[in-house]
């Protein structure tokens, strides 16, 4: 049998184009982010009990959803009534998470900045945003996989019968076709051949919200996600001091190549360098 690296994705944001105009507002975060984390196949037992373990101190039957612990809200809207121990309950989770041998990957894409990139050229005929994020995070995760002697397995999070087909189609091309880009526009990421590809993808699998490391991948993919917004926001920072971001295992001339991606962010950047 193989070995295994498996890729848990979750998504945040809306993957279908926008119909009208999306003007740039330097207030908002509006985008589209498919990954999650890389985990090998034999290190799942071992973060699955740090998982057992930290739940089981908190008393919680329930999924670690993202939105709601960020925003104190249903299940964990008891860490809006008490200061002290919801301190407490975010220190342990972060130990929790970081003390995981796991690591961050994901593509994320400024709607903004995608809506003025394509909507003149293509119209209503855009991509689903998850459609570029698919194939740019697998094909990521899959030189990743291959750079330490591995198959990759992609557990993306289970969501409507139409969009998971989508995922399987993405998956099936990728395998058979390679990416799905311009191969000229695209050549300055090394993309991996369809050969390549297909001999790396070992399956695709979709997992529930009941899955720990499901629940894993979606905490991590919010902080990577408004790193392109806020690149010190604090979760953020603490996984990239903690070497859990794929970046900590990629040389500097990798990273833009095998990295986490952020697309179609030239708005914000523009905005960042005050033109």
């Amino acid at each position: 049998m193989p070995r295994i690296l498996n890729f848990y994705m979750d998504d945040s944001g809306t993957r279908a184009p926008n119909r009208e105009p999306l003007p740039y507002n330097k207030n908002a975060r509006e985008f589209f982010a498919l990954g999650g984390v890389l985990i090998d196949e034999d290190a799942e037992a071992a973060a699955r009990q740090l998982y057992d373990e930290f739940c089981a101190r908190w008393s919680i039957s329930y999924p670690l959803h993202s939105v709601e612990i960020r925003h104190r809200q249903e299940r964990f809207s008891w860490l809006a009534l008490d200061r002290f121990e919801r301190d407490k309950f975010m220190s342990d989770l972060s130990r929790t998470l970081l003390s995981l041998d796991i690591l961050g990957l994901a593509c994320v894409i400024d709607r903004p900045g995608y809506d003025a990139r394509y909507r003149e050229q293509y119209g209503y005929r855009q991509w689903h945003l998850c459609q570029t994020a698919f194939a740019i995070a697998v094909e990521r995760a899959a030189k990743y996989a291959r750079k330490i002697d591995r198959k990759l397995r992609v557990l993306p999070e289970r969501t409507s019968k139409v969009d998971d087909d989508r995922l399987v189609r993405y998956y099936d091309d990728l395998r058979t076709s390679g990416p799905p880009f311009a191969k000229d526009s695209s050549a300055q990421y090394s993309p991996l051949t369809a050969n390549e590809l297909s001999e790396t993808l070992h399956e695709i699998r979709f997992k529930t919200k009941s899955s720990p490391i499901a629940q894993i991948a979606d905490l991590y993919l919010w902080p990577i996600a408004i790193a392109g917004y806020a690149p010190r926001n604090r979760p953020y920072v603490a996984l990239q001091s903690s070497g859990r971001l794929i970046e900590s295992r990629l040389t500097p001339s990798q990273i833009d190549v095998a990295g986490s991606k952020y697309s179609c962010f030239e708005l914000v950047r523009r905005h960042r360098r005050g033109c």
